[in-house]
């Protein structure tokens, strides 16, 4: 018997992902696969040296990071992989979208000290802060397209082991698209219901031998379905070039730029039960009070989000004999500058007045990052025993400068000097709205001046980290292989905040850990393998690098980083000559040194939370004509040990009296017990594709007191196509089918997010 098929080495991203694409539907039909018009489709592949073959073995999926050095098949982890042709299917044009697809995700909102962008939680953690692109750190928040991916990829659990430090929940890698050795073009023009208009292009270019050119450029602009006024704006270009594609010594140079221009919506609405004392009995069961879902709280000439990315990467790499050494820089700058309207709860206005105070959530972020990567991947044999691996030193500098924006006269209500809004109108200054019909329209700027503050005040935090790193698949026999990998960092971040009349502030924390992955495999088939395995991660005090979830305080900055382990027993299988996988995992996580409040008000490492679960995951062509993608995850995710609380509630403590927290045994925030993803499509005789999908989440809570929640929620997405000759392909889209009024993000306090209503997009595609 000879199961375990590993690689000959780590091949190049590049190879990989065209290897992925043809991995994830083998078995496309003629009219199916003249309907996909992405550039890796466009035309047959040249001819493979030696150097580019990949055999994708008995896994639909495979990772582009040579840190997973078997295919995922073999893999003793969770992973989840969203290909380029699902992301095309399902209508995505951002993360959020994409990763919709995933159960077990959700996103959290966003407020004056954690940003607006991509905040997603995996497995009940907040994983804003692990974000890659093509296996490297992507900092600064932000809100991300998929104009220029290959796919999307998730590590599911702690990951430190990979990439550093981690929230303990997961990561997610987003894989660029990059040169090819053929010439293809492909133009993809959209428009839809809610002023939807979208163009996409993907030009790649032989210019020689072994040399070769790709662009992809994007315009979007839209408004928000089923909201008011709200509305996005975004242009992007990715140029590549590539050199030595067709040998031992390659060359990738890449650039990434991206800008938005959006007026935001928080989605907001308020929940129900703000109100303390006599009050009280007017609150409602704490979720989201909806006078009409369209509302929108903002103002037209006030509030807005800009945001900007230029991102460039050097990739060199030289294989010999069953070796392969490469170095990875790149140098990065992201913007994040908005102003929106938050529908603030915290007076009550709502229940007491019908009104609404327009509190004002600010931030002048900008983020500059240098990541330099040093790999050597490869194959050799001790004896018997082969051993695929992979090791690397990596060094990076993040360096972020946060702001803020200032209005004079100010948000309150200008007849109070404070938020109580028991009228609206002109004289608050337009600081307070109806409720039930707030007017956008509203002539803030009249009477009010915004500006940014004064940049000499920023608060500035600089993380520098240098890692060393080392895995190995080891194929012990026939039928069984060990996984082992393990990760060294040397972790250092600082934050000064100024002061125009004092001393700067100064936190700091430098902190060293070792984390782990360890995992065997057993093979009872060449189409199957069950894994148990154990992996651990470290997130130290500041970790979100000034501009995310995780930020650095006195209270926290002299602590030990948070600990989390996850141990997992799963099965992965192929099904039906190879047309089905199937995977399943159970897993309990634990993170046994949370950061608390003791009962003498200091914070410490004493704390617990713990996640059980259960994973499970299909994909694949059950026929020429019948694609399926979809998977379920249950998480009962339970915080052990709050720590105490203050016996009086109060930002401060004015009792100085702690007692122990009654949300001790409370669900974590933001984590559905139960989720589930589906996707689907079939190729008719006459050759039209069509498709539907469903999205399930169960109740989540928004803060840990487990009182304010947004209610479960099954929404519905469809899809047509028709290719009318191998170049030409026309796609509608429609998502939330059932204009299903849900909410998708809850916040600690203050709102909940609407998602958005029903949409309609035909897509016009021509390729070349």
């Amino acid at each position: 018997m000879n199961y375990v098929r590993t690689r000959k080495y780590a091949p190049r991203a590049t190879v990989l992902a065209t290897a992925t694409l043809a991995a994830s539907f083998p078995t496309l039909p003629a009219h199916a696969a003249n309907a996909d018009t992405s550039l890796d489709s466009a035309s047959p592949q040249p001819d493979a040296t030696d150097l580019d073959k990949v055999e994708v073995r008995g896994s639909w999926f495979s990772a582009s990071s040579s840190k997973f050095t078997a295919e995922l098949v073999d893999t003793p982890k969770s992973v989840s992989i969203i290909p380029q042709k699902l992301l095309s299917q399902t209508g995505a044009t951002s993360l959020q979208d994409a990763l919709r697809m995933v159960p077990g995700i959700t996103f959290g909102a966003g407020e004056g000290g954690n940003p607006t962008g991509d905040r997603p939680f995996i497995r009940g953690f907040d994983s804003q802060s692990n974000t890659f692109v093509d296996g490297l750190r992507d900092a600064g928040s932000q809100t991300r397209e998929v104009f220029n991916l290959e796919q999307v990829e998730v590590v599911k659990g702690p990951s430190s082991a990979y990439g550093g430090r981690d929230s303990g929940g997961g990561s997610i890698n987003l894989v660029s698209k990059t040169p090819k050795l053929k010439d293809a073009t492909s133009v993809s023009l959209g428009a839809g219901t809610d002023s939807y208009l979208r163009a996409t292009a993907d030009a790649n270019f032989v210019l020689g031998d072994g040399i070769a050119a790709r662009v992809n450029l994007m315009g979007h602009d839209a408004d928000i379905p089923g909201r008011d006024a709200a509305n996005v704006s975004r242009w992007g270009i990715a140029p590549s070039i590539a050199f030595g594609l067709n040998g031992a010594a390659q060359l990738i140079v890449s650039h990434y730029h991206m800008e938005t221009d959006d007026l935001p919506d928080a989605g907001g609405f308020p929940y129900s039960n703000p109100l303390t004392g006599a009050n009280a009995a007017l609150n409602g069961d704490g979720s989201p009070l909806v006078p009409d879902r369209n509302n929108y709280y903002g103002l037209k000439d006030r509030d807005f989000q800009r945001t900007r990315a230029d991102i460039s990467t050097v990739d060199a790499s030289y294989a010999f004999d069953d070796h392969k050494l490469r170095n990875v820089v790149r140098i990065g700058n992201t913007s994040n500058d908005y102003l929106w309207t938050q529908p603030d709860d915290s007076k009550g206005n709502p229940l007491l007045y019908g009104t609404l105070w327009r509190r004002t959530n600010t931030r002048a972020a900008d983020t500059d990052s240098f990541i330099n990567q040093l790999s050597l991947t490869g194959v050799f044999n001790t004896g018997a025993i082969g051993h695929s691996y992979s090791t690397g030193i990596e060094y990076s500098d993040e360096e972020t400068s946060r702001g803020s924006y200032l209005m004079t006269p100010g948000t309150n209500n200008f007849l109070t000097g404070n938020q109580v809004c028991a009228t609206t109108g002109a004289a608050t200054g337009y600081n307070c709205t109806d409720f039930d019909n707030p007017n956008p329209d509203d002539p803030w700027s009249v009477g009010q001046t915004v500006y940014r503050s004064n940049k000499a005040l920023d608060v500035n935090q600089q993380t520098k980290t240098l890692s060393v790193y080392a895995f190995d698949t080891i194929e012990l026999a026939p039928q069984w292989l060990l996984n082992l990998g393990v990760r060294y960092d040397d972790y250092e971040t600082v934050q000064v905040t100024p002061s125009a009349t004092a001393a700067p502030v100064r936190l700091a924390n430098k902190s060293d850990f070792v984390n782990y992955q360890a995992g065997v495999v057993f093979k009872p088939t060449e189409d199957g393998s069950i894994y148990l395995s154990y992996g651990t991660s470290s997130t130290p005090p500041g970790m979100d690098g000034g501009d995310g979830s995780d930020g650095i305080s006195v209270a926290i900055q002299d602590l030990e980083p948070q600990e989390t382990a996850n141990l997992e027993l799963g099965v992965k299988w192929n099904l039906l000559d190879d047309k089905l996988a199937l995977t399943a995992a159970a897993f309990h996580t634990v993170m046994d040194n949370a950061r608390i409040i003791i009962d003498n008000g200091t914070t410490q490492n004493a704390g617990k939370k713990t996640v059980d679960g259960i994973e499970i995951g299909f994909n694949g062509q059950l026929t020429d004509d019948w694609s399926m993608y979809g998977g379920y995850t249950y998480l009962d995710a339970v915080i052990d040990d709050n720590g105490y609380v203050c016996a009086v509630a109060g930002r401060t403590c004015p009792s100085g009296i702690y007692v122990p927290s009654p949300y001790n045994g409370n669900q974590f925030p933001n984590t559905p017990e139960n989720s589930a993803t589906l996707w689907t499509t079939y190729v008719l005789p006459f050759g039209l594709t069509i498709g539907g999908g469903a999205t399930y989440s169960d109740k989540q809570y928004g803060d840990v007191a487990n009182i304010k929640w947004i209610p479960d929620y099954t929404r519905w997405d469809a899809m047509a196509s028709y290719a009318f000759s191998p170049r030409y392909s026309l796609q509608l889209n429609v998502q939330n089918l059932t204009d299903k009024a849900y909410f998708t993000k809850a916040y600690a306090s203050h709102y909940a997010s609407m998602a958005a209503g029903r949409s309609a997009t035909l897509t016009f595609t021509a390729a070349f």
